[in-house]
């Protein structure tokens, strides 16, 4: 199966089964926006828990904050946002399309001319690079376009800004954090919400889009700790998150930036990247930022964001490792991890083989036919069940295709309650992957599946 027929079927998939849709399709869409279905928020919120979980709940050395997506003007010309947040825009003047410029001349000459503007210009004129779009030779000359949304907020006089990442409320509120909470370095602060970047081009599906989610880490470190070592350690923790979403280790690798390409704040910048079908792009990125962040906003905002060490009496600005997660692509790695088809009985089935703590639904409760006896005793069932699991309920059709459309959506387990269930107290559990059934008392379920799925 070719690339671009996997993520055809990804997206198709994606939309048949209630995972994502194009947003405001009724007005004809929006440029690569998309809304979450009821099986797609259930896959995010998952993620959502199982990385709060893992990197919050369950450490001993973090916090969480939940900050607003409209920060003080100031909080972005102290990080670089407003000067340094941009890419390389080209306009096709006959099509009216527009275009990264370093996107363009790389993928026609295999040349990476990043930052580099004029000699972009100059490139595509000599070159005479065509518009993907419509074939035409006649570009703009390529100019810096800043990746922040701006909007107006009454009672504050010129733009505001849109977040464009989530790290900015993290290094506002670190002084609240030291105030408040009994934290000693090194310690983190963890935030999960949405950030947005007037992206030039959008495109692969969810993977790049203009409004997101970000799950993301700032680690304060002493400036005299070992910074590759905790460095190293986060890059462990974040392939070791990736396998978790059922991502395999050989669709998996390491980028690590150059020096000369590196953001404005980052001493050192490591991408894990994943085998999507169009190529191995970020999955998820760690930074060094040393006190960049903090040094900035003490120095804008005038305030003091040391932290007083009481063993050594020191003060100092720690240092920052920054662990960053994006959630969509979290969501499209573990879809394109999990799909599988196979023959069965001539037939292909479809199966979403998602590990059982991202997994929408966690099981299927099916009556094998409508008649009342069984309804009743499957509602029983059901009653029993929901206030501990994620389940479905479907009573329409035969069993083999209430048996593929849950796998199409990834359950685990479906549950059958057939005429031998009114006898013997008993149903059928089917297992998604191995499709092996065990027969399991109605009184001994619950335990069965908490036992399974845990």
């Amino acid at each position: 199966m070719t690339e671009k027929k996997i993520m055809e079927k990804i997206v198709s998939l994606a939309r048949r089964r209630g995972f994502i849709f194009p947003a405001c399709e009724i007005y004809g869409g929006l440029a690569n926006a998309y809304s979450f279905g009821p099986y797609g928020t259930e896959l995010k919120n998952n993620i959502k828990r199982l990385w709060w979980k893992m990197f919050v709940e369950d450490r001993e050395d973090m916090v969480g904050i939940d900050g607003p997506i409209i920060l003080h003007p100031k909080v972005w010309e102290a990080s670089g946002h407003l000067e340094n947040f941009n890419d390389a825009l080209v306009d096709c003047r006959k099509c009216k399309n527009r275009f990264r410029a370093d996107h363009l001349v790389e993928k026609e000459t295999g040349r990476d001319m990043e930052g580099k503007l004029e000699a972009m210009s100059e490139v595509l004129e000599r070159e005479k690079i065509k518009c993907p779009k419509c074939g035409a030779h006649d570009w703009t000359r390529v100019r810096d376009f800043n990746l922040m949304f701006k909007t107006e907020m009454n009672g504050i006089r010129g733009p505001v800004y849109l977040r464009g990442e989530t790290a900015g409320a993290i290094f506002c509120d670190f002084k609240n954090i030291l105030d408040s909470m009994r934290v000693k370095i090194p310690f983190g602060i963890a935030q999960i919400g949405k950030v947005f970047r007037n992206e030039i081009m959008a495109r692969n599906f969810i993977f790049r889009l203009r409004e997101f989610e970000q799950m993301e880490i700032e680690y304060f470190i002493n400036p005299k700790a070992d910074w590759e070592k905790v460095f190293d350690k986060w890059l462990k923790l974040q392939r070791e998150f990736a396998l978790r979403l059922g991502v395999k280790e050989k669709d998996l690798r390491h980028f690590e930036h150059p020096k000369a390409k590196l953001s404005h704040y980052s001493k050192k910048t490591v991408d894990i990247e994943y085998h999507f079908p169009f190529g191995f792009k970020e999955l998820f990125g760690l930074a060094y930022r040393t006190d960049f962040d903090l040094a900035q906003h003490a120095r804008v905002s005038g305030a003091e964001l040391k932290y007083f060490d009481q063993e050594s009496g020191q003060k100092f600005i720690p240092h920052v490792i920054e662990p960053t997660f994006g959630l969509e692509r979290s969501v499209l790695a573990a879809i394109l991890a999990a799909y599988s088809e196979e023959k069965v009985k001539g037939e292909t089935r479809v199966v979403l083989s998602l590990p059982k703590d991202v997994a929408p639904v966690k099981a299927a409760i099916l009556p094998l036919s409508k008649k009342p006896e069984l309804i009743n005793l499957a509602k029983e069932v059901l009653g029993d069940l929901k206030q501990s699991f994620v389940l479905e309920y479907d009573e329409t059709q035969s069993i083999g295709k209430r048996y593929r459309r849950q796998d199409e959506i990834g359950t685990p387990y479906c549950v059958t309650i057939d005429f031998d269930s009114l006898k013997d107290k008993a149903v059928t559990v089917r297992d998604r992957d191995t499709m092996k059934q065990d027969r399991v008392k109605i009184q001994e379920l619950k335990k069965y599946l908490r036992e399974k799925l845990s």
